[in-house]
């Protein structure tokens, strides 16, 4: 754990030039609008340690797969979202002394990301001149960054800057194979007050296609003196004048245009060009204020207000600013990276981390259009979880592990071949939808295409045990990725007997065009009534420190282990993933994040409270929460059962995860998808939100060192607010018709 930025509601904010933690603030003040992002990199040279990228949406490269031997099946390369045209870089000098923070004598620092308004404010003072720099990305405008520059004389003399203003291409990736280089210039130019730089993505010979990029700057201030073009960059000189009192501004405006929006390179290039031209009449204030106003929006719908507590306050703003950076419904093709624009892990690709962990977050925020997009992501690519299945030998669909469009692409075979897992929680997101929204359209049409394709799949994946007369499923990897190929594991058993139910249940109602495209015969569906009466799912006595447990084994072999606790462990070895070899990993108990308990965080009221204190009393204290998804789950299980220092104790780990660095991993990026626990723990934890029947439940709770904490719930075609303090809780409706909601066992009717 270790804290670098101030506590504090709305900001981010620190006044330390530490070099040994510059990636983590770089990490820490990233921005976004979905469109595109870049890490909080310096704009000026930085000679130090430093970790620049931009990304843009849906832009990635296939990145051949290189193993040592081959498997059938295995895919032909990982999908990376790749670092794009640096079109922040700056030269700046001051009266003929470069600026480079990481070797000046440097005061009055100070790097403050505000949340409030969306944007990353820099103040530094260096040879007599103090540089307040703010930087955004426009929530108005997709394709516009914006940084504006306002300079001062700190010593009463006058000063000379020189800024050299740069688009460059020759850019590198961190988290690629052999250190390639993945982009050619197609072409480039400068007018009278703008440059341009055209990049594509190199061939690959896996049909995916090669994407172009193009980025344009224009500037307001300054005297231009000249321009400069290299082979993979183009620049703009300029010269600013700082008077001896007052002050003096200078803009830079950033239009990126992509490939994904035009059919031709000169529609790109052209593109670019209007929308510089159109945003030449709009001065930096107009900007500002329209960027700042779509903030505003976002949260008037979405804050989550804490009193008494700083710390949880900036948190979950924290959590929610990146989360809507990253991700906000307006783009049907886009979805959510582990890491969003923060870093380069993970690839920047899909995971199941969008259905498990983000669409219950979105249900709760926007319009349930957002979802519907989300969901019909996954048809769109449909034919790829085709492939995946067949790929394995295996009928019906298998969702990736990690894609961008539709096509398993990670490259680590207990991921794509083991973690199958993650196909029930594509068919749970559909269910989850339903189940909160009362909406059945999305499942009786495109998504009854989904739904039993992936029970189809299960359906052949299980296999008989003619010893038990029960239906199993060998060698898989599950949640807990700290065992590999396992046999029955609980959680796999479980969801996939659940699909299999969900899908029979429900196959009456799904409408006749969508019956005749799946073309089930009465026998494919016996079949799959005869595996949900005969799933094996592990379970057995235990013996622990309270007595005697029931549980369910999280799979077959796992109580075989030396189930030492880990608060018994020397707390040095922790976390054990960047202590251990892999095999003394994959050897002990430990359990990187939610397993067996995570059907519970799915389904609360298919379990008894008995089963579900029984289990996370067991499981608990074997996990190591090294997975950034891990203790959301763990906080609203705790608070589903009235363990409410244990739920607190979840909570503040899944809110500060990033900001307290609790995993000593976020230097190389943010865990955006995780972000969404700390408003579940909120919600689905504290609040106890639950939908029965048609029927929205709330029974909460206040944590100890809060006196109060309030949210909006939009719940089918309402808005309401919640508040909850000492004495109790209160639930308004702010829009809709009258609403009848159960609140702590009791009926209360709202109405406006």
């Amino acid at each position: 754990m270790k804290r670098i930025f101030e506590v504090d509601p709305w900001t981010v904010t620190s006044h330390d030039l530490n070099p040994e933690d510059k990636r983590l603030q770089e990490s820490m003040t990233s921005l976004g609008n979905e469109y595109m992002g870049m890490r909080g990199m310096f704009e000026e040279v930085y000679s130090g340690d430093t970790h620049q990228g931009i990304y843009v949406g849906g832009v990635w490269f296939p990145d051949k797969t290189r193993v040592g031997w081959w498997k059938n099946g295995y895919p032909l390369y990982f999908g990376k979202a790749i670092n794009a045209l640096n079109y922040v870089k700056a030269d700046i000098y001051v009266d003929g002394n470069q600026v480079d923070l990481a070797k000046n004598d440097v005061t009055d620092f100070e790097v403050s990301l505000d949340m409030k308004n969306g944007v990353l404010n820099r103040t530094f003072t260096v040879f007599g001149v103090t540089f307040k720099i703010t930087r955004l990305v426009s929530a108005a405008v997709k394709e516009l960054a914006d940084i504006h520059y306002e300079l001062s004389s700190a010593d009463g003399q006058t000063h000379t800057i020189r800024f050299d203003a740069s688009i460059d291409a020759d850019v590198v990736n961190e988290d690629s194979n052999y250190d390639e280089k993945f982009w050619q210039v197609l072409d480039a130019g400068n007018d009278t007050n703008s440059s341009f730089i055209a990049t594509q993505t190199i061939e690959n010979p896996f049909g995916v296609p090669q994407f172009t990029v193009v980025a344009r700057q224009s500037f307001v201030g300054g005297e231009k003196h000249g321009v400069n073009r290299s082979e993979k960059e183009v620049t703009d000189n300029f010269d600013i004048e700082v008077p001896a009192k007052g002050s003096v501004s200078f803009e830079k405006r950033v239009i990126v245009t992509t490939s994904r929006d035009y059919d031709s390179l000169a529609q790109v290039i052209k593109a670019g060009e209007t929308l510089t031209a159109d945003l030449a009449a709009q001065t930096y204030d107009d900007i500002y204020t329209a960027h700042a106003q779509e903030w505003a929006n976002r949260w008037e719908k979405a804050d989550v207000q804490i009193e008494g507590d700083d710390a949880a306050q900036q948190g979950i703003r924290f959590n929610l600013f990146q989360l809507f950076s990253t991700y906000y419904g307006n783009d049907p093709r886009l979805n959510i990276g582990p890491k969003g624009f923060t870093g380069e892990k993970y690839g920047g690709a899909t995971y199941w981390d969008t259905e498990a962990f983000a669409i219950p977050v979105y249900l709760g925020v926007a319009d349930p259009s957002v979802t519907r997009s989300l969901l019909q992501y996954r048809f769109d690519q449909l034919d790829g979880a085709f492939h995946n299945a067949k790929e394995q030998g295996l009928k019906g669909a298998l969702y990736p592990m990690v894609t961008f469009d539709g096509i398993e692409s990670h490259n680590e075979w207990e991921i794509t071949f083991e973690e199958i897992h993650r196909n029930s929680t594509i068919a749970y997101a559909i269910y989850n939808y339903t189940n909160i929204t009362g909406d059945h359209s999305w499942l009786d049409g495109d998504g009854a295409q989904v739904l039993y394709n992936i029970a189809r799949f299960w359906a052949d994946r299980v296999h008989y045990s003619a010893r038990n007369d029960q239906y199993m499923i060998h060698g898989v990897t599950g949640p807990n990725e700290y065992e590999n190929n396992v046999n029955n594991n609980f959680y796999t058993n479980w969801m996939a007997k659940w699909v299999l139910q969900y899908s029979l249940e429900h196959y009456d109602e799904i409408n006749a065009d969508e019956k005749a495209k799946l073309a089930l015969t009465d026998e494919e569906l016996a079949k799959w009534q005869e595996i949900v009466d005969k799933m094996y799912l592990p379970e057995a006595d235990v013996e622990t420190k309270t007595g005697k447990k029931h549980i369910f084994v999280q799979h077959d072999t796992f109580l075989d282990k030396d189930l030492t606790p880990i608060a018994d462990m020397p707390q040095d070895i922790r976390p054990i993933n960047q202590n251990w070899s892999w095999d003394r990993i994959l050897r002990s108990p430990y359990i990187k994040q939610s397993d067996t308990l995570h059907a519970m965080f799915y389904f609360p009221d298919a379990f008894t409270e008995e089963e579900k204190r029984n289990n996370f009393e067991f499981y608990e204290p074997l996990t190591v929460h090294e997975s950034s998804l891990s203790p959301s789950v763990h906080s609203i299980l705790a608070a589903d059962l009235q363990m409410e220092d244990k739920a607190v104790e979840m909570y503040e780990r899944a809110a500060r995860l990033d900001l307290d660095n609790y995993n000593n991993d976020t230097s190389d990026g943010l865990h955006i998808t995780a972000m969404t626990g700390s408003w579940l723990a909120i919600v689905q934890g504290f609040a106890g939100m639950r939908v029965r029947d048609g029927k929205l439940h709330l029974k909460s709770f206040l944590p100890k060192n809060w006196t109060k904490y309030a949210f909006r719930l939009v719940f089918r075609g309402h808005v309401l607010e919640v508040s909850v303090d000492g004495q109790g809780a209160h639930v308004d409706l702010i829009s809709g018709e009258p609403l009848v909601i159960d609140l702590s066992g009791q009926n209360v009717e709202l109405t406006k």
